[in-house]
């Protein structure tokens, strides 16, 4: 087994081996807290799309999707807050000059501070505890005073002439906010009623200042957000039910559930009612993958009033009249990611004294479902694979035919990228048309017929 403290650097190393994730503009020396997904890893991060969407969308009667556009009206960010208090609080080292989060400085040393802090507070708490702070870069302890740095990242969008920063358009920070905006149209062209959602996969982006821990907090991301309006009476009562739901889907796609936890926010932000993250075990830490947020109707009447339009609802049943609260739940994929490939990740040693590096995804997140592979280059077999191949692509399943190498080595790289079956086509498929199927957690051998393999595969699956 890899030490804890390891796990982190061999997981990043097989991820760019295998396929699954690069560093941006690696060949100009990449370009900071930006990744690239490989083959392997786009298809890692679609399926992860895929079950979510299945989850909060397709699964579901009361909620229904949307897709906003990543430039939105600048007035939007004011309304939401973005503009002013938007911010990480950073500090910088006296010694070395290396720009900080402070709020990671003192979670360091157990010290909890929220970046939603003001400057004085967390100045204050720096200065109580800087005989245990130390630079991350040489190690010495002397910083500055905090200073708010507003993570939107501006643009010169429509702006031709003139000084654009004066009148910025932004790259969005979240993808919530065009879920907001969109509220009222989705609630006049669809027949949809309070209570019900609006769910949305999208890109965003933030001026990190200490992006770190590989895909976990990156300046370019994606983010898997469900947002569910209701009447102020069921607010409390729906909170709790997607809890309940967000927590059941990481279990039923194989997460060991010693593994994540909720972690209750202690300082909330005035409006929120409740609000819990679920934190996953990474190789790094407790950090949190997803949160789940009680948000009572601060979204909508804050859009209501910077935009001049009615944002209430008027219940068709007993001709109520409110501004609906939401619940949420929020997720980024690269996190999602990075979390399962945390949790499939291991090295084993083997009986003939051999160890290998095995993804042990759950079958319906592997990114290769299956792989087809002749004994040999001759004498038919591959042929014969490569005609398996094509009618199992027909199951709609990522197949990949491998080839190259000895037997073994092909098992090995198809563990490497958590394929959990191998199909092996030999001289014994030209006698009586069976074939081998080679589970990769037990490593196990099954035969059977080679026109079976697709229906065998469909059955596994589901």
């Amino acid at each position: 087994m890899i030490p804890q403290e390891q796990k982190m650097e061999a997981l990043v190393s097989l991820c760019k081996r295998r396929g699954f994730i690069f560093p941006s503009s690696e060949i100009y020396g990449g370009f900071a807290a930006v990744y690239d997904y490989g083959p392997y890893g786009v298809e890692l991060i679609n399926t992860l799309k895929r079950e979510w969407w299945r989850a909060m969308v397709q699964r579901r009667s009361d909620v229904v999707g949307l897709d906003s556009a990543i430039f939105m009206h600048p007035k939007i960010w004011e309304a939401s807050g973005h503009v002013a208090g938007f911010s990480d609080p950073l500090t910088e080292c006296k010694t070395c000059h290396a720009r900080l989060r402070a709020d990671h400085l003192l979670e360091e040393i157990g010290v909890e501070a929220d970046e939603k802090m003001d400057e004085a507070s967390i100045n204050e708490l720096l200065e109580a505890s800087k005989d245990r702070l130390r630079c991350p870069k040489c190690g010495q302890r002397e910083f500055t005073p905090v200073k708010k740095f507003n993570l939107l990242v501006q643009s010169n969008l429509g702006n031709f002439t003139g000084d654009w920063t004066k009148e910025p358009v932004y790259l969005r920070g979240e993808t919530c906010q065009g879920i907001y905006v969109n509220y009222k149209n989705i609630l006049d062209s669809m027949r949809v009623k309070v209570p019900f959602g609006i769910a949305q996969i999208g890109k965003a982006f933030r001026n990190e200042i200490t992006a770190r821990q590989f895909v976990f907090r990156t300046r370019e991301f994606e983010q898997m957000e469900m947002q569910y309006f209701t009447s102020p009476a069921q607010e409390m009562e729906e909170y709790e039910r997607l809890r309940a739901a967000r927590w059941q889907f990481y279990l039923d796609l194989g997460m060991n559930p010693g593994h994540i936890r909720w972690h209750e926010h202690e300082r909330l932000v005035f409006y929120a009612k409740r609000a819990f993250d679920i934190e996953y075990e990474y190789p790094f830490g407790w950090k949190e993958l997803e949160g789940v947020h009680a948000r009572g109707d601060y979204d909508l009447t804050q859009h209501a009033k910077f935009s001049g339009q009615a944002l209430n609802y008027l219940d068709p049943y007993t001709q109520e009249r409110y501004v609906p609260h939401i619940v949420e739940s929020s997720v980024g994929v690269g996190r999602m990611a990075l979390a399962f490939l945390s949790e499939a990740f291991a090295e084993e040693e083997l009986a003939d004294g051999e160890s290998r590096m095995v993804l042990r995804f759950h079958p319906r997140l592997a990114p290769i479902k299956m792989a087809v592979m002749p004994l040999q280059k001759k004498d038919g077999l591959s042929e014969l694979a490569e005609t398996l191949a094509t009618n199992l692509r027909r199951t709609n399943f990522m197949i990949e035919y491998d080839e190259g190498g000895s037997i073994g080595k092909r098992y090995r790289r198809q563990d490497e990228i958590g394929t959990p079956w191998c199909v092996t086509v030999d001289y014994q498929t030209k006698e009586d048309g069976t074939v081998t199927i080679r589970e990769r957690d037990a490593m196990t051998q099954t035969r059977i017929a080679l026109q079976d393999v697709p229906a065998w595969l469909q059955e596994h699956m589901n």
